[in-house]
């Protein structure tokens, strides 16, 4: 069987503990902050004894032996370990107010004549320079808005996808909440009808079937669907020939309730027909 290896980024206070629990009630032998250079030993890749499917995090504790990572995860592709990367981001703001809450000292802070704010804001800019390459290796997956069960049900079902193909994350968002994070492409379609201003669809959400039936009698809809799928097929077959091994396509709207669910949920019915995908809806609970 061959070995499997997911290996958890991200900034400090992303939650990547919790992606770390997620990955262990999955089955995987789980490490937190592991130093770069027993991530070999720790595979055992000559060894029978050692477990098939180990997740890792790895953080900015990992100092100067950080850089080292992608040549020795491209070390373990080469010799038949199948690696995923997953990368947790977080808008400033949140990653500011969840110190602030925790009272966490950032591992970057330095003490100085600078006030703790200051500090931690400056901590976590050299942070996202010291990461960005490993963000750019890796799926990235935007926690500002996420509850920890979000979160889990986000990490659980990206190690589930084959990681032989493309996959492609269909993502619904509010804009009122900030834009997505994580995304490879965004779709603005606050233009479009809202259902919300009809009392008996309000409620509902765009998985429902009496919003289905408002949207799918609006011709901007069907045009607004039509012209994003055109674009995703022009473009997929480079992005698949480029080794990507996920692509994100977020659709906001105002509340992310209505016509952004419903035009998430149509492109992944439209492009499961020859491509493995996934949906997600910030703003609503996991189904």
């Amino acid at each position: 069987m061959m070995r499997q290896l997911v290996v958890i980024t991200g900034m400090s206070g992303s939650g990547k503990s919790i992606a770390l629990r997620a990955l262990e009630d999955a089955g995987y032998y789980c490490v937190d902050n592991l130093p770069p250079e027993l991530l070999e030993p720790l595979i055992g890749l000559d060894d029978p004894r050692k477990p098939g499917r180990t997740a890792v995090a790895m953080d900015v504790r990992s100092g100067a032996s950080l850089p080292q990572v992608p040549l020795m995860l491209q070390t373990l592709r080469d010799r038949g370990v199948e690696v995923r990367q997953i990368f947790l981001d977080a808008s400033d703001d949140t990653l500011l107010r969840r110190f602030s809450e925790t009272r966490r000292r950032h591992p970057l802070s330095s003490s100085g004549d600078v006030s703790q704010q200051q500090a931690l804001t400056e901590a976590i800019a050299a942070e996202r320079d010291l990461l960005a390459d490993m963000r750019e290796r890796s799926h990235v997956i935007d926690t500002s808005m996420l509850r920890a069960a979000q979160l889990q049900s986000f990490v659980k079902s990206l190690i589930a996808a084959p990681s032989s193909q493309l996959t492609l994350v269909f993502e619904s968002f509010a804009f009122k909440r900030g834009i997505a994070l994580d995304a490879d492409f965004v779709f603005d379609v606050r233009m479009l009808p809202n259902p919300h201003y009809e009392p008996e669809l309000r409620a509902l959400t765009g998985r429902d079937a009496g919003v289905i039936e408002f949207l799918r009698r609006e011709p901007e809809v069907g045009r607004m669907f039509h012209e994003i799928a055109a674009f995703l097929r022009g473009w997929l077959p480079e992005l698949a020939d480029n080794q990507r091994s996920y692509v994100t396509v977020a659709i906001g709207c105002t509340g992310g309730q209505h016509r952004s669910v419903y035009l998430v949920e149509q492109l992944a019915a439209a492009f499961s027909r020859d491509w493995h995908t996934l949906t997600r809806h910030r703003e609503l609970p996991p189904a």
